[in-house]
């Protein structure tokens, strides 16, 4: 058997509804950022960078392109033949196959995978926020502690503490009460979902819930290893992080990556992100085209204008465009004279010629008033918009359009098209 310190179990398994139509056909962990990475790339970074050289990536929701992805592993350096990282979707098995039914539920049916390694702690990641963490950092706290469990947490201001799920500490940080999504919060310190389990109380804990409907880490799990009077302790994290699962936040982290001083640098030597490259030449930007505070992706081409925004590879932007406030995915092509003010355009996208998307006044969605705000107009994947038609605020646009799909060549603010792809089996 081999012996491993500590190995990680990084939760990659989930749809992440509130990003709409970015996430129809792909999970959120696998959703471009930064134009070059994807969400996954920063936890599974952290694992390399803090030394975790096996990880397990829990999948499960629209997994393809995440495999794809994560491969063998090789571009961080988890490529490795005791250990590295292995992709664990939900299979089946002799007595019965089920999905994944919750975050505990997940991990409890890979207690083979962990066992393998016989690990003395396994450390619990969610595969969806964007941000640098030392996991030896948190490891050594949990040491020192001789802790059963710890859990991340950060302050957050208190007025937004019943969003979250609160951890209430005594004065050596150990957890006295959690709190999930309180009235009145009795702390300000939100767990992040990240946790460090000594193995022995981690497979007790999931042998003994094994039978429990949608087994979860915060309702259930975590209140038993306090009942049973084990150590909970909360390490105090106040570095940035980002959980990406709105519209809204999602286009805010990106956006903040163009500060002239990101509050999030992707450009530190110490901490690399790392993410499968592919061999792509670089970007062109023609003679008459202005770029303007961008993040700009391999292989693009630029013949018009980009302010303020975040540009994939390999994507195309037409001659007379005005792009502003942008997120722009890979392989996306975008014709001439295009007018685009603060949208979210997902990968394999081509705009037609003429076409204004973000015009006119805001007006809440149609369909998905929570999903659809903060005044972005977002097109998924694969959709084709024709060329001489506007598109308002807090729009969504799925699939393969015509300009009948636009009643007098307009989209209004707060509607939504969604054009069925045709199933060829």
């Amino acid at each position: 058997m081999i012996k491993k310190e500590m190995i990680a179990m990084l939760l990659a398994g989930g749809q992440g509804s509130r990003l709409g139509v970015l996430t129809e056909k792909v999970a959120k962990p696998a959703v471009a950022f930064g134009g070059k990475y994807r969400i996954i790339d920063f936890p599974l970074s952290n694992c390399i960078n803090s030394n975790i050289d096996t990880v397990g990536v829990l999948t499960q929701y629209q997994p393809l392109r995440l495999n794809t992805h994560i491969g063998i592993g090789i571009p961080w350096d988890l490529d490795r033949e005791e250990g590295g990282v292995t992709v664990l979707p939900p299979y089946e098995k002799s007595t019965n196959s089920e999905w994944y039914t919750g975050t505990a539920n997940a991990i409890f049916q890979n207690l083979d995978y962990m066992q393998q390694y016989n690990p003395d702690y396994v450390l619990i990641l969610s595969g969806d926020h964007i941000y640098k963490m030392d996991y030896e950092v948190m490891l050594n706290f949990h040491k020192a502690n001789k802790a059963d469990v710890t859990i991340a947490c950060m302050p957050v201001p208190l007025e937004e503490a019943s969003r979250f799920g609160i951890m209430v500490t005594d004065e050596t940080s150990r957890i006295t009460e959690f709190e999930e999504k309180p009235e009145h919060p009795g702390s300000n310190l939100a767990s992040m979902g990240i946790y460090i389990f000594s193995w022995p109380v981690l497979k007790n804990a999931l042998i003994a819930l094994k039978d429990q409907q949608s087994c979860d880490f915060g309702k259930h799990i975590l209140p038993y290893c306090k009942e049973l009077g084990q150590k909970l302790y909360a390490y105090e994290y106040n570095g940035y992080w980002k959980d990406v699962g709105t519209l809204g936040s999602y286009w805010e982290a990106n956006m903040e990556l163009i500060d002239i001083v990101p509050v999030f640098n992707l450009y530190e030597e110490f901490w690399k992100i790392y993410t499968k490259g592919d061999i792509i030449p670089p970007q062109y930007i023609a003679e008459n085209a202005v770029v303007n505070r961008c993040l700009l992706g391999e292989g693009s081409e630029v013949y018009g204008e980009i302010h303020n925004s975040v540009i994939g590879p390999n994507v195309i932007i037409g001659k007379g465009s005005v792009i502003r406030d942008s997120i722009i995915m890979r392989n996306t092509t975008i014709g001439d004279y295009v007018q685009m003010d603060k949208a979210i355009v997902a990968e394999d996208v081509v705009i037609g010629d003429h076409v204004v998307i973000g015009c006119g006044e805001e007006t809440p969605n149609v369909l998905k008033p929570d999903v659809y705000s903060f005044g972005i107009a977002t097109i998924g994947e694969r959709s084709v918009i024709p060329d001489n038609v506007k598109i308002g605020k807090n729009t969504a646009i799925s699939g393969v359009t015509q300009t009948a799909d636009y009643p007098d060549g307009i989209l209004e603010s707060g509607q939504v098209i969604e054009i069925k792809e045709v199933d060829l089996l």
